[in-house]
């Protein structure tokens, strides 16, 4: 694979499209397992309106994305499991964060009474329009308006989410249920918190057993250590919005948030993948045939 590409342009004529979705299985027709994968952090678009407004480089902005999460589950269709990914960057627009998670601070204008302000993620500069990138460095060199939030929410998060409902929906009428599988990257060192003695290599987030069944999570868990990983549950990473949002085993949908760390597939410091890469891809491949496989008739109870 080649070097980090660069951050793709913004047509001219239209905005693009928020999102890719490859579904399994013929088009049309019923999808042939109850998997779902997202991938809402591998985006990388960086509209035009953005990079005006910014007061990074480029680089520095992308070290937010979850790089190359959606060449890591490209097969996936091809296995049994539709795939939606984001095409705009995280820094643009956060999908795994409720739609009006908003700092108030970040605006010129007052937000609307809707507008979700006092949220942890918020307060770290994490919202659904970020103010900082991982390192904590400012992304804005201008307060932004509320217009030019709800444009990207419109454009981009709404749409987005709608589709995955949709094919979560599909999932479900098919399978009498859906496991939706939420796709992230973390930085190495976060892989590190806990006290840990070494660093995990991925975290299995269920919002402490609240958002799938826990034999989902211990079937994950299991072929992922039988391939040589250390696996975590729910620390540092417990679960996003979407995995909270969406994970209702009550209701036959049950959804798991996977973080690896980059360190196993990425050079973080110039966004290019390693020699680890493929290995990686393989082993995520040989998961994803084990889930398709796998009986998960006891799940249809709720």
């Amino acid at each position: 694979m080649n070097a980090w590409e660069p951050i793709a342009a913004e047509p001219a004529t239209a905005r693009p499209v928020a999102f890719d979705v490859r579904r399994a299985g013929a088009d049309g027709g019923a999808p042939p397992t109850p998997l779902v994968f997202a991938s809402p952090h591998s985006g990388r678009l960086y509209p035009d309106d953005m990079m005006a407004a910014a007061a990074l480089d480029a680089l520095a902005i992308r070290r937010s994305e979850d790089a190359f999460v959606d060449d890591l589950i490209a097969a996936a269709p091809g296995l049994g499991a539709s795939v939606i990914t984001a095409r705009f960057a995280r820094a643009y627009i956060d999908l795994n964060r409720e739609a009006f998670e908003l700092d108030p601070g970040m605006f010129a204008d007052e937000l609307p009474e809707f507008a979700r302000a006092r949220t942890a993620r918020v307060a770290a500069g994490l919202g659904a329009i970020a103010r900082v990138v991982s390192e904590g460095q400012e992304i804005y060199a201008r307060k932004l308006t509320f217009a030019e939030a709800r444009t990207r929410i419109e454009g981009a998060h709404r749409p987005y989410h709608a589709a995955l409902a949709g094919l979560i929906a599909e999932a479900r009428a098919a399978h009498g249920f859906a496991i939706l599988i939420d796709w992230h990257s973390m930085p190495a060192a976060a892989a590190k918190a806990g006290g840990r003695d070494r660093p995990c290599d991925i975290v299995l987030g269920d919002r402490f057993g609240a958002a799938c069944a826990g034999l989902l999570t211990a079937r994950v868990e299991r072929e992922l250590e039988a391939m040589g990983y250390r696996v975590a549950r729910n620390t540092p990473y417990a679960g996003g919005y979407t995995t909270e949002h969406y994970g209702r085993p009550a209701r036959r949908t049950h959804a798991l948030q996977i973080e690896i760390n980059r360190a196993l597939y990425l050079d973080e410091a110039r966004l290019s993948p390693t020699a680890g890469f493929d290995r990686l891809r393989g082993h995520l491949e040989a998961l994803t045939r084990a889930l398709a496989a796998a009986d998960w008739s006891a799940l249809r109870a709720g």
